[in-house]
C-alpha cells in the first residue's frame, strides 16, 4: 500500500443516513485475516495459502463460484521467481452482456521479518473485508452489470496480482467501465475516508460528491493529482494504478497512512471498529451507485 504525508485537512461534518449493513462479518473476516496464524500473508507463504483459503471458502459461503488466477513474477531485489495467485468471482449482472465493473483488494502483506508478524489489520484485510461485504450485497440483491470480485495477491511487491489480472482479464479489458479498488479502509483518528479518482473523472465526482451527503463516515475526494506533492497523489500508489495505465477508469477508496502503517502494531486490537463498519457500509453503497448508474457514467465520459 502507498505511503504519503498527513494532509492537514478539516473534519466535516456528515448525515448518518443507513446505506448497507455489513454487520458483525466484516469485522470477523479482518480479526481472522489479521491473526497470528495466518504470519502476515506474505505471499508464497503458508499464511497466504491460508488466507487465500479462507477468502475462496467465504465466496463459496456467499453462493459464488471461485476461480484462481497464478501468476508469476521475478522479484527485483533478488532475481528470484515468485508464484502469485488471484482470487475472482462473478455476479451476472441482470442486463445480460455488456459492461463490467471490477471490484479489487489486496490480501498479502508483509509477512513475517526477523520472527515479528506484520498482521495488516488495515492494510489489507480490512479491504477484503469489504470486498466480501460488497459480494454479499450484490448476491442479496442482483447488480445491473457483471460484477467481477478479484482478491489480488502482491501488491506489496509491485502490484503484481493486478498487473497479471490487466495481462490476461476473464473478460474483454475494453469491457470494463470501472476499477473499484479497496486499500486500507479501517483506521483514521478524524472518521475520514478518501475516494480518489474525481480529478481525473469529473462524471465520478459528481457520483461521489452525492453519496457523501448520505455516507456514515467522513468521505472526501482528493489525493488524486500532485497538488500536494507527488507522494499524496495516490494514483498509481495501489492496484488502481495498474488498471489506470491500461485506461481503465478507476476510483480508489482508502484512508490516509496512520502510525500502524506498515508496523507490526497493524492488528485488530487498533482498529476502530464503529468507523471501520461505517467505511464498510460506504463502499457498499458506493458500489450500488457505481452500478445503478454506470451507463450513464460511460455515456458523460464519452465511452
Amino acid at each position: 500500500m502507498r505511503r504519503t504525508v498527513f494532509a492537514a485537512l478539516a473534519v466535516s461534518l456528515i448525515a448518518t443516513a443507513a446505506v448497507g449493513a455489513p454487520g458483525d462479518q466484516a469485522l470477523e473476516d479482518v480479526r481472522i485475516l489479521s491473526a497470528d496464524d495466518m504470519g502476515g500473508r506474505g505471499i508464497e507463504t503458508e499464511g497466504s495459502v491460508k488466507a487465500r483459503a479462507y477468502i475462496a471458502g467465504r465466496f463459496r459461503d456467499t453462493g459464488l463460484t471461485v476461480v484462481e488466477q497464478p501468476f508469476t513474477f521475478t522479484r527485483k531485489k533478488d532475481g528470484k521467481t515468485l508464484t502469485g495467485v488471484n482470487l475472482i468471482a462473478r455476479i451476472e449482472g441482470t442486463q445480460g452482456a455488456g459492461r463490467v465493473i471490477v471490484v479489487t483488494a489486496h490480501y498479502d502483506h508483509l509477512g513475517t521479518r526477523e520472527g515479528v508478524v506484520f498482521n495488516g489489520a488495515d492494510d489489507n484485510a480490512s479491504g477484503i473485508a469489504g470486498l466480501l461485504a460488497v459480494a454479499e450485497s450484490f448476491r442479496a440483491a442482483a447488480p445491473k452489470h457483471t460484477i467481477l470480485l478479484v482478491a489480488l495477491d502482491g501488491e506489496e511487491i509491485g502490484l503484481q496480482g493486478a498487473k497479471a489480472f490487466v495481462e490476461a482479464p476473464p473478460v474483454p479489458l475494453a469491457s470494463v467501465g470501472l476499477n473499484v479498488n479497496f486499500d486500507m479502509l479501517s483506521k483514521n483518528a478524524r472518521g475520514e475516508l478518501y475516494a480518489a479518482g474525481g480529478a481525473p473523472f469529473p462524471w465520478l465526482r459528481t457520483r461521489v460528491e452525492r453519496l457523501a451527503t448520505t455516507a456514515p463516515v467522513s468521505l472526501k475526494l482528493g489525493h488524486d493529482t500532485d497538488a500536494d506533492g507527488e507522494q499524496n497523489n495516490w494514483t498509481y500508489q495501489s492496484d488502481h494504478g495498474v488498471f489506470a495505465r491500461a485506461g481503465v477508469p478507476w476510483v480508489y477508496f482508502g484512508v490516509e497512512d496512520h502510525p500502524e502503517y506498515h508496523k507490526p502494531t497493524d492488528d485488530f486490537a487498533t482498529v476502530p471498529q464503529d468507523f471501520f463498519l461505517r467505511s464498510v457500509k460506504t463502499v457498499v453503497a458506493a458500489c450500488r451507485l457505481f452500478d445503478n448508474e454506470l451507463d450513464a457514467m460511460m455515456q458523460e465520459a464519452g465511452r
